[in-house]
């Protein structure tokens, strides 16, 4: 396959495999194990003398076709596509971690994510230290003579802050430590963490690579040497494989992630705009407005802006709570990427196990609110979010 195509050429057809049937649509591939021409032919596949499949916990032929096409995208070598996003994430950061080792990372994760390094990595004797990740110099005066990998999120879930990828990976590299990026709100289309110095990167891709609320999966994408030394006999032996069948619907919803992104952005951009004009709405968070905190570090590390918006009711959880609620076309969720727009309230749902001391760190309060737009019509949300705000108290 060329890598000289541009990404939505490569989202339809990169890596491809056909059978002697010649499908149009990728097959899927559903089976456990594999049958060997002869004994001599086994025993030269599990020496890895001859190429090809041994178990579906290893390897699949969809589920090749699937990291493929990400590999293309994202600019990886390699990768291992998982059952979900918290799967990648957790085969990512355990898969090189040993009891003595010490993480920082960036405090506004995702609650799963954050659990992972706060509370699950410590029961095996790796530390933990927590960061404003806002500011390089709270990495710098984190880091331990220990300090194997960074781990963050940009844009941050759910307040859209965003993360100096270069600025941390220079720390990394100084240090010989690994960083790993979370990229699931800039999608692979707006920013490239490999490209900024990442060395690993990951991806809920129940989110926008699906995009239609149909699967779960995850993929964890890095260099061939990474994946094969580190993340391979984690994943060969803990088994955190993806279903051929949820590839196989990936790979059908990957081909249309460009179309979707680009009307998720333009409505999340014109209903951030909105937003911003009401008198009800305390603050707007959207990483495509000039009013981003980190304005000038998106202009160097992001191509667009994101699907999602974050905003905050002057009126509390009460307020926010009634916005919800007479929302029409957007349905409450927690999912997010989705073809349909879906809103979270973060404080009672995503975000819900936080402490409040920790909420209120990364900025959610009660009137929080966090919109992942779809592909609607835009002057239909925009319609409907005008009579959902009018009925919220001022």
């Amino acid at each position: 396959m060329s890598k000289k195509w541009r990404p939505a050429t490569q989202l339809v057809h990169g890596g491809t495999l056909r059978s002697a049937y010649g499908e149009t649509s990728e097959a899927i591939y559903l089976t456990q194990g594999f049958v060997y021409d002869s004994s001599e032919a086994a025993e030269a596949r599990f020496k890895g003398e001859t190429e090809g499949f041994i178990y579906a916990r290893y390897a699949s032929p969809t589920n090749d076709m699937f990291e493929k096409r990400m590999c293309l995208l994202e600019g990886a070598e390699d990768a291992r596509a998982t059952a979900s996003g918290m799967a990648a994430v957790s085969a990512a950061i355990l898969c090189q971690l040993k009891a003595g080792d010490h993480i920082v990372a960036a405090r506004a994760l995702f609650g799963s994510c954050r659990w992972v390094v706060e509370t699950l990595a410590p029961k095996y004797g790796i530390e933990c230290t927590l960061v404003d990740g806002r500011d390089l110099a709270n990495w710098e005066k984190a880091i331990q003579p220990n300090t194997k990998l960074f781990f963050l999120e940009s844009p941050t879930n759910p307040t859209l802050e965003v993360v100096d990828i270069a600025g941390v990976a220079k720390l990394a590299n100084q240090i010989g430590a690994k960083l790993v990026v979370d990229n699931v709100f800039a999608t692979p289309l707006f920013q490239k963490p490999l490209e900024l110095g990442a060395h690993i990167v990951v991806y809920s891709a129940t989110k926008h690579i699906d995009g239609q609320g149909r699967c779960l999966g995850g993929v964890v994408l890095s260099d061939k040497k990474w994946i094969e030394e580190e993340l391979q006999d984690y994943f060969r032996h803990t088994g955190p494989a993806m279903s051929p069948f949820n590839a196989w619907t990936l790979l059908k919803g990957i081909e249309t992630l460009p179309l979707r992104v680009r009307q998720q952005t333009a409505n999340a951009a014109r209903i951030a705009d909105f937003l911003a004009d009401q008198g009800k709405v305390a603050k707007v968070i959207y990483p495509g407005r000039a009013d981003h905190p980190q304005a000038d570090i998106i202009a160097k590390q992001m191509t667009g802006g994101s699907t999602l918006v974050c905003f905050e009711l002057k009126g509390g959880k009460e307020a926010a709570f009634k916005l919800q609620n007479a929302l029409e076309i957007v349905k409450i969720s927690n999912n997010l990427g989705d073809a349909k727009s879906l809103i979270t309230h973060p404080g009672t749902t995503t975000h819900k196990n936080l402490t409040d001391e920790a909420r209120a760190e990364l900025g959610i309060s009660g009137g929080t609110l966090r919109l992942s737009c779809g592909i609607e019509d835009t002057d239909d949300l925009l319609e409907d979010f005008a009579a959902a705000v009018a009925k919220v108290s001022a």
